[in-house]
């Protein structure tokens, strides 16, 4: 606890500090609750895309033999030429959110080339726009996740320090200016009386 003055404008301050905080305290909890609902849908898409993911990958197993088989190469087919994105706001945090993936031209002579090669490359294609999604997705739960530990401190600050520590500050204050008043008033009454028996000797005399 800081030190703080034992006056009425200090008294004040510290009532104006405790109705910001507990203005600003419910918008941080709705924010961390917010983020803690995204993160699960996000985390529940990305199981989603990583099934996926995963099960065209096993198949592309069943077929992924004849790539050694036949004398192509195959790289340059599956050369990326731009991941597409937008910024989704969350709770006043941007995360990124997939479009779509393209790819530069395929330029190979269908004639030489063998029969398997275009659904080869299609479903390659597919299986490297999925793994990009499933990138994106995971940037954007690492990004709302290192948003909800922050917001998750400053609730913390300002339930457990901030208002208990300001509340504390008011309830002294208050006990040492009712003393102040208290001791005000007795020594008004002690003063009053003394003026009291003053005059009352100088009637007697």
């Amino acid at each position: 606890m800081g030190k703080i003055k034992f006056t009425k404008g200090e008294l004040k301050r510290q009532r104006d500090s405790l109705k910001q905080y507990e203005r600003y305290l419910p918008t941080l909890q709705l924010k961390k609750q917010q983020l803690q609902l995204e993160i699960l849908h996000q985390l529940s898409l990305l199981d989603e895309k990583s099934r996926i993911l995963d099960k065209k990958i096993q198949q592309a197993q069943t077929w992924a033999g004849l790539l050694s088989e036949e004398a192509v190469d195959i790289k340059p087919l599956l050369a990326v030429n731009e991941i597409k994105s937008r910024l989704l706001n969350i709770a006043g945090v941007d995360i990124p959110i997939f479009i779509e993936a393209s790819f530069l031209p395929a330029d190979y002579d269908l004639f030489s080339a063998p029969l398997w090669l275009d659904l080869g490359v299609e479903a390659l294609r597919g299986i490297l726009a999925l793994q990009s999604e499933v990138d994106i997705i995971a940037e954007g739960i690492s990004i709302l996740r290192h948003e909800l530990k922050v917001t998750a401190q400053r609730v913390n600050l300002f339930e457990k320090v901030k208002i208990p520590e300001t509340e504390e500050n008011i309830r002294l204050i208050k006990i040492y200016i009712g003393d102040q008043m208290a001791n005000a008033v007795g020594r008004s009454k002690i003063a009053k009386r003394k003026i009291e028996e003053l005059v009352l000797e100088e009637s007697l005399a």
